[in-house]
């Protein structure tokens, strides 16, 4: 029994090491197709093992390196702000509902499902975000439109309070007097550090890869966040290439790195996240098992 225990296990791990393995050959691809050169992409594809390294790309892409580095810091503030912004509301979203006793919980609950499955569509938005609220061009137009951005995370602290944090310690807490202000910041939400870090990365990670509000709402060049920054890059990249095959002004010696900067732009975009990631993984996976699959 002792034995078969013991070839499951080392059969798991045999298992889980090539799982793992091939997550990160991707990656791996992803930052060596990067460094290398456009004309060996080009003729040999994409390989782990290139004939010709280059830093064409993150040439290109660094030539105004001031731009990188105001856009960068753009992000990370509009990631930070919209990040505590949103799980502020998430939480005085979800800790009402996970109460059995709230007034109307069912009618909340529909609400917040509700928008779930459907919502007012790109054109009213944009009409209502723009003529409404005026955010277009403003920080605004980053942190709004992204706010409550998904019901799910709000369904999934709610269950993790539900589950996890038993009603005689909250009876307890009001029979002492306890407000429930100072129940959620003294009792609640000590006890559910996992799933508030794990719904922290997900806001975060939304946050920082959004690019599409940049798209919609902001035309000024001194506004862009990274992500909006790189993907105007790609846009003028592609163009240049159009203008060069239809023997524009463009010299068609010129090698532009296109395939490489796709590559770069994406190993930019993803480096900052990767460098946190291991801070909430721990969190991370228990609050995805406690706080999903129990729902």
């Amino acid at each position: 029994m002792v034995e078969r225990k013991i070839s499951f296990q080392i059969m798991a791990n045999i298992i889980l090491i090539i799982l793992a393995i091939l997550c990160l050959l991707p990656f791996i691809l992803l930052i060596v197709s990067s460094f290398t050169d456009e004309l060996t992409l080009t003729h040999y594809g994409y390989r782990f093992f290139p004939k010709k390294l280059s830093l064409d790309a993150y040439r290109y892409l660094l030539v105004d390196s001031t731009t990188i580095i105001k856009s960068y810091i753009i992000s990370f503030g509009v990631t930070i702000v919209g990040t505590l912004a949103n799980v502020f509301l998430t939480v005085l979203f979800a800790y009402p509902l996970s109460r059995k006793d709230l007034p109307g919980r069912q009618i909340f609950s529909f609400f917040i499902f509700f928008t779930m499955l459907f919502n007012g569509g790109l054109v009213p938005s944009y009409i209502m975000w723009t003529q409404v609220f005026h955010i277009k061009n403003t920080w605004w137009a980053y942190i709004i439109p992204g706010l409550m951005m998904s019901a799910f995370y709000v369904i999934m602290m709610r269950t993790y309070f539900t589950t996890n944090i038993p009603e005689a310690v909250i009876e307890a807490a009001r029979m002492d007097g306890a407000t429930e202000r100072h129940i959620l910041t003294s009792i609640v939400l000590p006890m559910s550090i996992p799933i508030v870090a794990t719904v922290t990365l997900l806001v975060g990670l939304s946050y920082w890869n959004d690019w599409i509000n940049g798209l919609y709402y902001i035309n000024k060049d001194t506004m862009y966040s990274i992500q909006s920054l790189l993907n105007k890059m790609l846009m003028d990249v592609q163009f240049l290439l159009s203008n060069a095959q239809s023997g524009a002004s463009i010299n068609q010696d010129i090698v532009l790195p296109s395939t490489g900067i796709k590559m770069a732009i994406a190993v930019m975009g993803a480096v900052p996240i990767l460098m946190i990631y291991p801070f909430f993984q721990k969190y991370f996976i228990k609050g995805i098992i406690i706080g999903a699959v129990k729902g």
